[in-house]
């Protein structure tokens, strides 16, 4: 499987003293074949072993460095087995023009990098706003939070309203969360 990787993330991809490419190869058994050149990045699936799902995780990993996010948060990809990519193309919905681009990711960005920090603080994802997408890494329903949030603003919602928004959507995750934790407790019949 061939993946392509921006030329200035390449170094990220392979780490200091080639640690992140070694650790994606040693936990899915993959081999990766790295062209710094091209940005091609080729992914083989080690002789013994015999799942080709390695190989997706392994893309899944890639692309998520390729994308902007640190290998520490591309590596929830690993870690937990629930967590997912998205990535959105702003290319998709404002066509080539540069300046719509510049001006919607710098709403998703806030200032100084706030808006895109209460994103990921209250849908509790990663997201990385890089070259001409949007990216979010985490569990589905978090991912769908942050997604929704984004196209809102992308929509031309105020932030004030995406944050309420926010607000809500994390309070609904943690009543969720106490629903499944929460043990039942067991019935008197003799009442």
């Amino acid at each position: 499987m061939l993946v392509k990787v921006p030329k200035d993330r390449v170094g990220v991809l392979v780490g200091t003293k080639g640690k992140i490419k070694e650790t994606i190869e040693k936990k899915l058994c993959v081999i990766l074949q790295i062209d710094g050149q091209a940005g091609d990045v080729t992914i083989t699936l080690k002789e013994d072993e015999k799942d080709p799902s390695y190989v997706f995780r392994a893309r899944d990993v890639i692309t998520a460095i390729s994308r902007g996010f640190s290998p520490e948060n591309a590596f929830r990809l690993l870690d937990d087995e629930e967590s997912m990519l998205e990535i959105i193309d702003l290319r998709e919905i404002f066509g080539r023009s540069e300046s719509d681009i510049n001006r919607v990711k710098g709403r998703v960005i806030g200032k100084n990098g706030k808006t895109r920090r209460i994103i990921e603080e209250m849908s509790e994802t990663a997201v990385s706003v890089y070259g001409h997408t949007i990216s979010i890494i985490g569990r589905i329903e978090q991912v769908e939070i942050a997604r929704e949030a984004t196209k809102m603003l992308l929509k031309g919602s105020q932030h004030r309203t995406v944050y309420r928004f926010l607000q809500k959507k994390r309070h609904e995750l943690k009543l969720k969360s106490f629903e499944l934790w929460e043990p039942e407790l067991p019935r008197d019949e003799g009442i």
